[in-house]
């Protein structure tokens, strides 16, 4: 049964995670719906993460190997200027992350929380897609918008918000298309993934080792859908817009006030 459990979460965990739709927000459903352990084991949620890692460097690969080479150049180009961008915008989540994490965890980590969040990601979605003019592409960022579209991933600690969402938010809101918006997203998501990664490998401890299969399939699964939901949303985001994802954020919210009024 935890080979089927490990299916179901990993293919929450990669949908969730990239989709602007809030995996805190799926993830309280689940817990009411799958009686498992592997819910509650970090080493789970490591892997399951890890796999979500995997998936954005294989679907970015060849932009990476770009921006490294353009990095390491001695001369001026593009890709070098974008690596930079890239570092820009994810400091402002470095330092608040490293200050403030426990005191996010203790504070904005409930159900309530993330209702709250849903319903605000979801009307910052109608904003943004009502105010932009979605014109530039990823190529005329400049280190204004990357520090702006960084403090925007703030707001992605409080639980229900949605890193994705609120940093293609955070893109619109500089007036880049939906599609450029999401592919530095993503591309910024990449050393904030890894370091969370990394930083909590060091709390886990694996006690059973029947379960490593269960482990590899979870992350397996989380890298193969997770590829296939980056591919569909740049794709999806060429011409439609965010206004169905806010529909469905309201509706999640909507669903887990029920949950909150009968399970509690």
């Amino acid at each position: 049964m935890e080979y089927i459990y490990s299916i179901v979460l990993a293919i929450v965990q990669a949908v969730t995670e990239f989709l602007p739709i809030s995996s805190s927000g799926h993830l309280v459903i689940v817990h009411q719906l799958i009686p498992s352990e592997l819910l509650n084991n970090l080493s789970f949620d490591v892997v399951l993460h890890f796999g979500t890692l995997v998936a954005l460097v294989i679907y970015f690969w060849q932009d990476l190997i770009r921006i490294a080479k353009g990095f390491f150049s001695r001369q001026k180009n593009s890709d070098r200027y974008l690596g930079w961008m890239l570092i820009i915008g994810i400091l402002p989540a470095l330092i608040i992350g490293y200050f403030f994490e426990d005191f996010i965890e203790q504070n904005f980590r409930s159900v309530e929380w993330v209702i709250v969040m849903l319903v605000v990601g979801g009307i910052l979605f109608l904003i943004a897609e009502k105010f932009s003019s979605k014109k530039r592409d990823i190529s005329s960022i400049s280190l204004s918008d990357a520090l702006i579209i960084g403090l925007f991933q703030i707001l992605a600690f409080i639980p229900g918000m949605s890193r994705s969402g609120i940093t293609i938010v955070g893109g619109l809101s500089r007036s880049l298309s939906r599609k450029e918006a999401a592919r530095f997203s993503f591309l910024m998501a990449m050393p904030i993934i890894l370091i969370a990664t990394i930083k909590r490998i060091t709390q886990i401890s694996l006690n059973d080792s029947s379960l490593v299969f269960v482990f590899i399939l979870g992350a397996a699964i989380a890298a193969l859908i997770g590829y296939f939901v980056i591919k569909f949303l740049l794709k999806f985001l060429e011409k439609k817009s965010l206004v169905g994802f806010a529909i469905y954020r309201f509706c999640l919210a909507a669903l887990l006030i029920f949950f909150l009024l009968n399970f509690n």
